[in-house]
């Protein structure tokens, strides 16, 4: 009867050959020995504490991606809400308050994800504008409504995406910098 593998083979150095180098957290002081197991070791040092924003980083929440674009796309949403409700359906009024909500966005999304902000939000502004744009004649008005919206309100949109995509490229530029300065 045929045995078959059930682990696959070890592809590791064997004894005798020359093995890559440890990394410096792992090498051993020359002379140092181990402590025995139930043994104390001496007292750590004290920790700092950390100031609760630390130079150079920004205050604030620090959003995924999809943090990010679900912040936008529900504060826009409740805009044009507030917007249809208190003003009348205000274009803009709503393309103004647009403005501030990219920037929040765009300097609140974590550094991994910065390129997602210039993308979600023109997505978060056809959300919101969606109940602030005049609902006569059922969904298919609102629809054309919305539509209307978008064309004579794009220079908002334009805005609050060229806002966003300044923000990020500032904060990916540092961001690299920073990375190089510490190597």
């Amino acid at each position: 009867m045929e045995y078959h593998r059930t682990r696959p083979p070890n592809d590791g150095p064997r004894r005798g050959t020359p093995r890559a180098p440890l990394p410096p957290q792992a090498r051993r002081r020359a002379g140092a020995r181990r402590p025995a197991p139930g043994a104390q070791r001496g007292p750590r040092p004290a920790r700092t504490a950390r100031p609760a924003v630390s130079p150079g980083r920004l205050p604030g929440p620090r959003l995924t991606g999809l943090g990010g674009g679900l912040f936008c796309t529900v504060v826009m949403f409740l805009l044009g809400l507030l917007d249809q409700l208190l003003f009348g359906a205000s274009l803009t009024l709503y393309g103004v308050l647009f403005l501030p909500v990219c920037a929040l966005t765009a300097l609140w999304v974590r550094g991994s994800d910065l390129l997602t902000a210039p993308v979600v939000v023109p997505i978060a502004f056809a959300v919101g504008l969606f109940p602030a744009v005049d609902g006569s004649g059922g969904l298919l008005g609102r629809l054309m409504g919305l539509v209307t919206g978008l064309a004579t309100q794009a220079g908002w949109l334009y805005g609050g995406t060229l806002v966003a995509g300044v923000i990020v490229l500032v904060r990916r530029v540092l961001r690299v910098r920073a990375r190089r300065h510490r190597t």
